[in-house]
């Protein structure tokens, strides 16, 4: 059994490209693997250092996360900021950090491009905080998105770097978790690209049904067929694609049925599109809403979870140390 670890971003709601993107598979993997699923805080304070309710943004994610099912009592499930050891670790792996591989990253670059008056020093550092998230609790594995392996690369350098240093063969250097086919790419309803947050084109799992509908009914579409098996356009596609995971395999052969046959309309669809969103989204939402006022359950979850995260990084932090020289007198 692998150690697994997840960093979720405590910025935002979740959309439907979340779920079948990576959460879908993670209520799978911690059944398999020793998995650590954490809320990242302080990450989110590099592009949003002051947020408006940092602690009503948390609560919303880890609702989200338990009400698709992620389990507290299979895994850990824990809050970045409840480990004082990471931020240590953190520090401690500063010290054979170089500025110069720091300014090289692609996601930091990007990010001055993105944000110019807010290059901050915890941005430049992002990936030595990644990186000590990950091997406090020695995981093997980390589920990561493309626009992250360079970081988990760099995870892997620091790792390799304090084995090297102090001449031990502590740290494992963590490699990506591959879902393989079972990862999803849904598309947004703006026709272009996939579902996100920032680009406001996203349906999300806690959306009330007349949002749903709003939503979907203002998706782009073109002007229709002209001829019998015409191909399709990008924001036609995005449409047959949502279908494709949320309605019965019968409706999607219906429309695209009438739609070879040039007499699709395309507010039908929409609106079978919309009822289709909403059934499988009922029961998140209703989960949603029960956890986010069960107040007591939410404590609980938090509490527990730091402190079988601590077990795991106060053992890590306790060796590292001395590892390094710092022993008590």
């Amino acid at each position: 059994m692998e150690i697994v670890l997840s960093g979720i971003r405590s910025t935002g709601k979740l959309h439907l490209g979340n779920y079948f993107g990576a959460l879908k598979n993670f209520v799978k993997m911690q059944h398999e693997n020793r998995c650590f699923f954490f809320i990242a805080d302080y990450h989110s304070l590099t592009t949003h250092p002051t947020p408006d309710d940092l602690h009503g943004s948390v609560k919303q994610v880890i609702t989200e996360y338990l009400a698709c099912g992620i389990d507290p009592d299979v895994a850990t499930v824990f809050l970045q900021s409840d480990l004082p050891e990471v931020s240590e670790l953190y520090l401690l792996l500063n010290m054979n950090a170089y500025v110069g591989e720091l300014e090289r990253t692609t996601s930091f670059k990007d990010k001055v491009r993105l944000q110019p008056n807010n290059v901050n020093a915890g941005l430049l550092t992002y990936p030595v905080l990644m990186a000590a998230d990950i091997i406090i609790h020695k995981a093997n594995k980390v589920p990561v998105g493309k626009d992250q392996e360079q970081n988990l690369e760099i995870t892997r350098k620091f790792a390799k770097r304090f084995n090297h240093i102090y001449k031990v063969n502590f740290f494992p250097e963590p490699t990506a978790y591959n879902f393989g086919d079972d990862l999803v790419k849904i598309p947004g309803l703006d026709g272009t690209g996939k579902m996100g947050k920032s680009e406001g084109n996203g349906i999300f799992l806690a959306d009330p049904p007349e949002v749903i509908r709003k939503k979907v009914m203002r998706a782009v579409t073109d002007s229709g067929p002209t001829r019998n098996n015409q191909e399709m356009s990008d924001p036609i596609k995005n449409l047959f694609t949502l279908m494709e995971v949320v309605s019965e395999p019968e409706t999607g052969k219906f429309f695209l049925d009438k739609y070879n046959q040039c007499n699709i309309r395309y507010g039908d669809l929409k609106k079978q599109l919309a009822e289709d969103i909403i059934k499988f989204t009922n029961p998140f939402r209703e989960r949603i809403t029960e956890i986010y006022s069960n107040d007591a359950y939410l404590r609980r979850v938090v509490n527990e979870g730091a402190e079988k995260a601590r077990l795991s990084a106060s053992k890590t932090l306790r060796e590292v140390r001395e590892i390094i020289g710092f022993k008590p007198f």
